[in-house]
């Protein structure tokens, strides 16, 4: 049977990898000498306290199947999965209300999500272990369907069940991309912020009993991360080159996404001295941005430099031979000599190589990188939030 969730907490403490930086010492919570109060590990959590009574106060003034989904998403994975490891409050009745009050609110008995959890954390079988705690949260939530299958069925039925449902999809999956090629971390600064730090899995899964402020304090340098949050990695599985298919047969997206990206160049273009010479890196399939400088910059010589000799193919007629096309790989490494009197160079989205060499030393005077929403940088335009892209510009000093 399942060791307690002390027990098990205990044991993962001291499961340090060789190799992670030791900057904190081994305990849990704060560690704020003198803390004392209500809560057991840091004044911190109360915004979880709160943040939970706000989310039970807006599915009760403003219903929505979203609502119920969404936060039953954010909560499992920053109210419910913190509580989990470290119970919130000194007072063992109080954990157990809160408890309670979180099973009533995501419809989840949640000593059956914490047993399920640590064994999850301690690679053990899990089975289902009948307690009182889980037997009076089980009652609770059965009852509260009850209650609303009988005094509001069309609610439970077509707002209530399609939301929850839609919630435990949105966990399976984010779970699934967690630790579908082992425990994958995520450093993007707006979701860990809105998911207190919970993109640090790496180190969660190493340290599972240090507190959720002090992650980044343990930031492992492992090859388990992603340039994706959990809920969205499954675009790594999809081919930019298959979204670029899609365009090329379509002219109402083609029309959408010159529209968008001519916006986003114009006011980039204008923070920038007279443009000679520019190039291209990977052309794409549908040439967008030849399209677009072609008409903001007319007098400009402009270079498609792209390997694929299909994607030369597909690009000619609609550049009708006012842009160059080359075929050749371009080699990061080797890029000062190859880009030699070239004013401005254009980084595609699906560039395969180094971006934060880019950034911090880059190969021209002017570089336009194409990059996702969240890659946010010093000087940028966000080209639209359909396609979840930006153009960040870097200049040599």
């Amino acid at each position: 049977m399942l060791a307690s969730a002390k027990n098990l907490r205990d044991r993962s403490v001291a499961r340090v990898q060789p190799g992670m930086r030791e900057t904190l010492p081994l305990t849990t919570g704060e560690g704020c000498a003198g803390h004392k109060g209500i809560l057991r590990h840091s004044p911190w959590d109360a915004l979880f306290i709160l943040l939970a009574l706000v989310q039970g106060a807006l599915l009760i003034a403003l219903p929505s199947t979203w609502l119920m989904a969404l936060g039953l998403w954010w909560n499992a994975n920053t109210v419910a999965h913190n509580f989990v490891h470290l119970p919130f409050f000194r007072s063992r009745a109080a954990n157990a209300f809160f408890s309670g009050y979180l099973s009533l609110l995501l419809g989840i008995p949640q000593t059956l999500w914490r047993d399920r959890h640590l064994a999850h954390h301690a690679d053990a079988a899990w089975r289902l272990h009948w307690s009182r705690p889980l037997v009076i949260e089980t009652v609770l939530v059965l009852g509260l369907w009850g209650v609303l299958l009988a005094f509001a069925p069309t609610f439970f039925l077509k707002v209530y069940l399609p939301g929850y449902l839609l919630g435990l999809g949105l966990c399976h999956l984010q779970g699934h991309y967690e630790h579908c090629r082992g425990a994958v971390s995520y450093y993007g600064r707006l979701y860990n912020f809105l998911f207190f730090n919970d993109g640090y899995h790496v180190e969660h899964h190493t340290r599972p009993a240090v507190h959720w402020r002090r992650l980044p304090g343990i930031k492992e340098n492992s090859p388990g991360t992603s340039r994706w949050p959990a809920i969205l990695r499954w675009m790594e599985r999809v081919s930019l080159d298959s979204l670029e298919r899609l365009v090329l047969h379509s002219p109402l997206l083609q029309s959408f996404v010159v529209k968008n990206h001519k916006r986003a160049f114009r006011k980039m273009l204008s923070q920038l001295p007279p443009i000679r010479t520019v190039a291209i890196v990977g052309g794409g399939l549908f040439p967008r941005t030849a399209l677009v400088l072609k008409d903001l910059m007319p007098e400009a010589r402009l270079t498609i430099i792209d390997a694929s000799a299909e994607n030369i193919r597909h690009a000619h007629p609609f550049v009708n031979g006012d842009v160059q096309l080359s075929r050749r790989f371009y080699d990061p490494d080797a890029s000062a000599q190859a880009l030699e009197g070239i004013d401005l160079l254009i980084i595609p989205l699906s560039f395969q190589g180094s971006r934060a060499g880019l950034y911090q030393h880059p190969p021209c005077p002017n570089v336009l990188i194409h990059d996702w929403l969240w890659h946010r940088h010093e000087t940028g335009v966000v080209i639209s939030l359909a396609l979840l892209k930006r153009l960040n510009l870097v200049r040599q000093p």
